[in-house]
């Protein structure tokens, strides 16, 4: 039976609530939905796969023995068009070393594919709200725009989430050497 999985990095602490908190506020003010998953940025977007996954735990487990936690930022708000409000990342050069390994050791497993803009390239980004925003879109920007969002943050863990009764649930998380 086909299973639906997402790789993650769970961004904790401060940022991480506020994050869960601002979805929170943005959902009762504007009733704009956002993604079942706590606070993430995404490291493989969603795929589906038929058979266990014990060569993806066995690499990312690997992985994580080897890497330290690396720091990164979070600095303000940006989006993708009228699509997507999201808070801004910006990766330091240890941050990013380690996810660009990590893009290189995913890419031998067969069923792991990294579209153009979701592999090394990606806009890191820790999303907001993006369900059908469109309507609604100068006023939630303009909204978020007024509330401070500034964190350091670390990079010091790799997240698998199932697809399950119709939300995502941790499968494993995989903790970074601090």
């Amino acid at each position: 039976r086909v299973m639906r999985y997402v790789i993650v990095s769970i961004v904790k602490g401060p940022a991480g609530d506020f994050n869960n908190n601002l979805r929170k506020d943005i959902f009762s003010k504007y009733k704009a939905k956002s993604s079942k998953l706590p606070a993430h940025f995404t490291i493989k977007a969603p795929f589906e796969y038929n058979e266990n996954i014990t060569d993806l735990e066995n690499c990312i487990e690997e992985i994580s023995k080897k890497e330290k936690a690396t720091p990164y930022k979070i600095d303000g708000y940006n989006h993708f068009d009228d699509r997507v409000i999201y808070m801004d990342v910006n990766m330091s050069k240890e941050a990013k070393k380690v996810h660009d390994e990590l893009i290189d050791k995913l890419s031998t497993i067969s069923y792991i594919n990294f579209k153009n803009n979701e592999g090394k390239d990606k806009i890191f980004h820790v999303t907001l709200s993006s369900k059908k925003i469109q309507k609604i879109y100068k006023q939630l920007w303009d909204y978020v725009n007024t509330i401070p969002c500034c964190f350091d943050c670390m990079f010091d863990n790799i997240c698998i989430y199932k697809w399950q009764n119709n939300t995502w649930v941790l499968h494993r998380e995989y903790k970074l050497e601090n």
